[in-house]
Order: C-alpha cells, then structure tokens, then sequence
C-alpha cells in the first residue's frame, strides 16, 4: 500500500491564523492515524511580503503545539532553479510558451473584458507563436487544455467538476524569474509523493489548474480536501474584531497548547458527542471524510471553557511550565515565593488562562500590593484585636502548615466569640488586598510566615 503523506504548506507572508493551524492539525491527524508522514514545506517565493519573523511564527507554532513532522522545513526559495527547469522542459514539449505581452496590454484586456462583463483572462495572445528568449521582459505560460472538463472527488466538498474553457493560460514563472504558486506548489507535492492534500476550501479554484499540470508532468494528483472556512460568532470571516486570529497570540494569552488543539480540530469535525480529547483519542478516532463541508463558528467561551479543563485536570508540574513563561512577561521575580506547582493547585479552580492565574499570583511573589476600595468594610477598628492576636499565634507558630494555619484561625475565632468566615475574611484581605482568593488557609501557606506578619502589621496600620 502507498504510504500516506501529508504536508503543511504554509507562506510566510503574515501572521499565522487560526485556519492555517486547523489546516495543519487535519493534515497531522491523518498522516498520524494512516501512520503515514506530514511533511513541513515553507512556500516562500513572495519575496516582497515573505519574512524571516513570519517564518519563525510558524516554526514556534507548530513546536508550541507539539505537530512534530517527519521532513521540513524545506523551502521552496532553496529550489528556484529546479522550478525554471522543469518550465523550460514543458516548453520544449510545447505544453508551455513565453508570453511578451506587457502589463499596459494585460491591464487594457481585462478592463475591457470587464465592460463587457467577461471573465477577466488571457486571451492567448502568445500561446501559438513558439517565441524564444529575448532580452525583454516575459513570462512562462501554462497552455491550458482548451476542451473537457477536470473533475474529481474532494473528500470533503464531493464531487467537483470544471470546464476547460473557463480557465486561462496561468503564468507559472514570472517576469522575475519567480515561480507562482500553483506551479511551485504543483512540482513539490509531486516531487515529495504527497498523496493527500489537506488545505483550506478558498484553493478550491486552483485545484483544476493543479491537476492539469500533474497531467502534464506525466504524475498523478494527489487526493484533495477542502477544508470549510472559521467564521465569527456574527456569521462573517474570521477577523481582528473577533478577538485575536494570529495563534500566538493565545499562547501569549495564557491558552495551553491542549486546550487549543481540542478546541481546532472541533471547528468542523466530530465525534459522537464528545468533547474532549486526548492527543491518542485524535489521532485514532480522526478522518478527514468526517469533516463538516459547512463553516465553522469560532467561539471564544467555548475555548475557555477548554482551556480552564486543561488547567485543572492537566499535571500541576506541566502547567507550572506555562505559568512560569506568564509571570517573566509580568516581571514577577518567582525565586521569592512559592513554588509555582503550589500556586498552579491552589489557583487551577479559578482561573481560565495561565495569564490570568500569574496576574492574580502576583501577590504571593512581592509586598507592593494597595487594599481594594471596599477594604475598610473588613478592616475596621473593631477586627484590630482579632488581627493582633493572629499575628502573636502565627508568630509563634513554627511548623507553617495549612493544618496548623486553620487551627489558629478556628481558635481565635473562638476567643472572640466570632464566626470562621469573620476572621477569615479580614485575614484574606489582609494578606492580598481583595477579598477573593484561594482558601484562607492555602492562601497563609502561599504568602509565608515573614509576609504575612508584616502584612499584619501593614493592616493594623491601615486601620488606624
């Protein structure tokens, strides 16, 4: 049998978005369950809009999500000459030619194509004339079969077909000597056996061109798939104004790579009911044939929701990692605290993304903090007494415990005659300057014992 091989083929013109990484979870999926090999190609011969930080973007993508490939990056820069020779090859059989016509003939034929409301294309003009090399600008030509029809089956769109006569003579080398995209694209898949091609639904007007330059070049197409477009929750293509698209940014954001891989390959396929998957789970249960041919709609709840699952149920020791890249972009010194795996299960119930979780943590790691607006509602003349005697107990106190920590709190409550949350509360207040936090005594645990007697102290102060 042929090995199944897949590739992601991304061009390095801009961010990375949350379609191309769809694109390349699908892509690794199938190869993955077919045991088959992905392939990483680098499709960077737009030399104006391609750069090195957009090609990085997409190398620390696929690392941060872990869709390890079996060869790449290759990069299509690095095989110009190869790309010439094989139009110079279709030339001499004659199934290409060298067009001369210049950009004011191109840009007058199509305006008036336009006026007589026809499909802009070439008209053909050099396709006969067997020009050779002058020293003048031209292009490289693809002849086109004037007759018939390209059709074959998507494996997730179905049954398409094309007429011959609605496609033109596509430039497959430019004036700079560049290769374009459908011929680049066409010699690598050939050329590096990719047998499935899994891509975004907006290639689909391609997809005949393609095929009939694999026929030209004696090879067979490889299987397509179309991939349904990531719309809004408004209905409308997925944009800035639906929050962030470029897929670093959520791992800048605090998402774990787990939560965002779950939530993608969500995003148009299924199984049963079920929403969380572990990364065998995908890789077993994933085809591409069980893809919705229908858009998808991003929803942001949705991966929260995931994201937080992820934190709570994901080993503290792994989230720690994440949790340690958000407190360095906070400038938060973490060797004086606790260790982070403390605060990851102290906080993992509460909090959505690991930039959340750092910034609420930042107390237990520096003594600047300013008591909330409604402080004085907890920190009042009468709660001095309980909070001097909490400083004398835990002053005391050596074996710095949550166990030992409660009974202090649960036996001054009692010398006060008040109830737990009574004390427990202005304690909390206290010690982070909010009234929301993790358990009062997990909460003492976290802070220390130097930190917490000088916050008492700081609180007194405050009341008085």
């Amino acid at each position: 049998m042929t090995t199944v091989r897949t590739r992601f083929a991304p061009s390095p013109t801009g961010m990375i978005h949350l379609g191309n990484i769809r694109t390349a979870i699908y892509a690794w999926l199938y190869a993955r369950h077919n045991n088959g090999q992905f392939v990483l190609r680098i499709e960077d011969t737009d030399l104006e809009r391609s750069t090195q930080a957009a090609t990085d973007m997409i190398l620390e993508s696929m690392d941060w999500l872990g869709l390890n490939y079996d060869e790449g990056p290759i990069y299509q820069t690095h095989r110009l000459d190869h790309y010439r020779e094989i139009a110079e090859q279709l030339i001499e059989k004659g199934l290409a030619y060298r067009c001369y016509c210049s950009k004011e003939r191109i840009d007058k034929l199509r305006e008036k194509q336009m006026i007589n409301k026809e499909k802009p294309r070439y008209d053909s003009c050099c396709r006969e004339k067997n020009l050779p090399t002058r020293d003048e600008p031209y292009v490289i030509r693809f002849k086109n079969p004037t007759k018939g029809i390209v059709e074959f089956i998507d494996q997730v769109q179905g049954h398409l077909s094309f007429q011959n006569t609605e496609l033109d003579d596509l430039v497959i080398i430019r004036s700079d000597r560049y290769p374009t995209y459908n011929f680049s694209v066409v010699i690598d898949d050939n050329e590096m056996c990719i047998t499935h091609v899994i891509r975004g639904a907006d290639h689909i007007n391609n997809t005949p061109r393609q095929i009939n330059l694999f026929k030209a070049l004696d090879a067979t197409p490889p299987t397509f798939a179309h991939l349904p477009l990531i719309l809004g929750n408004d209905g409308k293509l997925l944009s800035k104004r639906h929050g962030a698209v470029n897929v670093m940014q959520y791992r800048d954001e605090g998402f774990l790579p787990e939560a965002m891989i779950n939530y993608l390959i969500r995003l148009g396929w299924s199984h049963g009911d079920q929403e969380i998957f572990s990364r065998q789970e995908m890789i077993d249960l994933f085809d591409i044939k069980d893809v919705n041919k229908a858009a998808a709609a991003f929803d942001i709840n949705k991966l929260l929701w995931l994201n937080r699952h992820y934190i709570k149920t994901l080993d503290p020791l792994y989230v720690a990692q994440y949790l340690a890249h958000q407190m360095v972009k906070l400038n938060i010194d973490i060797t004086d605290g606790p260790d982070l795996t403390q605060i990851v299960l102290a906080q993992r119930e509460r909090c959505e993304t690991m930039q959340e979780m750092a910034a609420k943590s930042r107390i237990y790691y520096e003594d600047e903090y300013a008591f909330a607006e409604d402080a004085k509602k907890h920190l009042n003349l009468e709660i001095v007494p309980v909070l001097k005697a909490l400083r004398e107990q835990f002053n005391n106190l050596e074996d710095w415990t949550e166990e030992k920590l409660h009974e202090i709190i649960n036996t001054v409550a009692e010398q006060f005659g008040l109830k737990l949350g009574k004390v427990a509360q202005p304690l909390r207040v206290t010690l982070t300057g909010g009234t929301f936090s993790p358990p009062i005594d997990v909460t003492l645990k976290l802070v220390g014992k130097k930190r917490t007697l000088a916050r008492l102290v700081k609180a007194i102060l405050f009341i008085a």
